[in-house]
């Protein structure tokens, strides 16, 4: 099966299916691969790769980094199910401040692209193991958040009941109205 790219409602977001091959023996994923990518509209490379494990409740986020590090972020689980969020906070972008989200489990085996200029953040709605391929590197200097609970941004997490479980760290994010942020709508997606 090839790969399959779909526009969210904020189309410089996109759902990624990616290569799977199955036979009697299980299954083969190619999840990435740079051509692909770039004939649709993701001409970037990748400098960092990441993999957390998250207990069910757990929210992360909402993450992103300052320019010239901003990230753009290949997320994919390969454990469990998330709810995955993105949100624009690119200044002057007809979107500023809406939001996407898709659930990626290990059973629908889909990516999401989450380019620089979008803070990102997910409900781990299972036990859940997720991989991050990132544009730039961490910088801590250029590390920012904003809080997964503003009430401008109104993301409805399907907390089903959950108590959610956030670092103090991302419990003391400020919201969008206040975070620092040098993200323009029109820049490099990467």
């Amino acid at each position: 099966m090839p790969f399959k790219f779909e526009n969210t409602q904020i189309p410089d977001v996109k759902l990624i299916t990616p290569h799977i091959f199955n036979d009697a023996r299980g299954f083969l994923i190619k999840p990435y691969m740079r051509s692909e990518f770039e004939k649709n509209g993701i001409p970037c490379g990748f400098n960092e790769e990441l993999h957390s494990k998250s207990e069910k409740g757990v929210i992360r986020g909402l993450h992103f980094q300052l320019r010239p590090a901003a990230q753009g972020k290949l997320l994919r689980v390969i454990k469990g199910e998330i709810f995955d969020v993105a949100v624009d906070i690119r200044k002057n972008s007809p979107t500023y401040g809406k939001w996407v989200s898709t659930i990626l489990s290990e059973e629908n085996k889909m990516l999401f692209w989450v380019p620089a200029g979008f803070a990102h953040g997910f409900l781990a709605l299972k036990d859940c193991e997720v991989t991050y391929k990132e544009t730039a590197e961490y910088s801590k200097e250029k590390e920012r958040g904003i809080r997964w609970d503003d009430p401008h941004i109104n993301i409805k997490w399907p907390l089903n009941g959950l108590t959610p479980k956030v670092s103090e760290k991302d419990a003391g994010l400020p919201f969008l109205k206040d975070v620092d942020n040098n993200l323009v709508y029109g820049e490099s997606v990467c």
